[in-house]
């Protein structure tokens, strides 16, 4: 895969209550972007959501006249709910995300007993991305590389100098994603992480989450793919895949599940939609119960 110059211009945006990091990607030739990742605020305990987070990238979009053209996600996450349908409306753009959206669509419709009306082919997305998929936004080039592990439908999006990794790799010293959701799998993270450490060693790396690893003193997303490959803490250093494989697969088994795995799953595999109202109007997600 080759590198399209010259570099995008990245712009992230950090969520604090859900170590989230989002992305505005810049063409640096004219006022094309696109966004990666957003958050829609949620406050589980009162069942209300909130759109601070994604105002403050509707703000910086406008402040600087841009034109979105794409909201695109790299996975169906299980920690935040996704503020695209929000943006859309604001901005327009059309949302995009890996075409196995449908294998989770298909597994997640069944924990939460969705039912025939929920469809399980990607139609609530406007596009649907496959391994060796590219796509512009402006006169920049877009790679799409299917990164499963994490999940099964994860994606790296390569713009440029720029590798958009998702959950599949953090900062260095904070390692890998867990692979224990439905459908994850740490051999498949471990070679994902192989395509990904195969591009040139001065790409730019941007993760989807950061957590300050101990002894750190301040967050980070911005890594290489040189500093990765030297230095992370899982698969650093030339790591064989059985050793990380049984390293990734302890460590998961010790992880708590995230306290938005329930609405953020019944959310973002709807494109960031809430499921369909009641009667009477009232939204409501459900709690499966001994399913997670």
């Amino acid at each position: 895969m080759s590198l399209s110059l010259p570099a995008p211009i990245v712009t992230a945006f950090f969520d604090d209550a859900t170590n989230t990091v989002s992305y505005v990607v810049q063409d640096p030739q004219g006022s094309a972007c696109a966004i990666i990742d957003s958050v829609l605020d949620f406050d589980h305990a009162a069942g209300r959501t909130d759109t601070r987070s994604a105002d403050r990238v509707v703000a910086f979009i406008q402040d600087k006249a841009l034109n979105l053209q794409w909201i695109l996600e790299s996975h169906v996450h299980a920690d935040h709910l996704s503020a695209a349908p929000y943006l859309q409306e604001k901005l327009g753009g059309k949302i995009g995300i890996g075409n196995q959206i449908r294998v989770v669509q298909d597994t997640f419709g069944k924990v939460f007993n969705e039912g025939t009306e929920f469809q399980r082919d990607g139609s609530q997305f406007d596009a649907l991305f496959a391994d060796g998929d590219s796509f512009h936004i402006g006169q920049m080039r877009a790679d799409v590389m299917h990164t499963p592990g994490h999940t099964p439908a994860c994606l790296t999006y390569v713009i440029g100098d720029a590798a958009f990794v998702g959950d599949t790799l953090f900062m260095p010293d904070f390692g890998t994603a867990r692979c224990d959701f439905p459908g994850g799998s740490a051999h498949d993270l471990y070679q994902s992480i192989q395509r990904i450490l195969s591009l040139p060693d001065e790409t730019r790396i941007f993760v989807g989450h950061d957590y300050k690893a101990p002894g750190r003193e301040d967050f980070a997303w911005e890594t290489t793919v040189a500093a990765q490959k030297a230095a992370n803490v899982h698969v650093g250093g030339g790591k064989d895949e059985d050793s990380f494989v049984d390293l990734r697969e302890t460590r998961d088994a010790q992880l708590a599940m995230p306290k938005l795995i329930v609405p953020s799953l019944q959310v973002n595999m709807r494109a960031g939609h809430m499921p369909p109202a009641e009667e009477d109007g009232t939204v409501m997600l459900k709690l499966p119960i001994n399913k997670l």
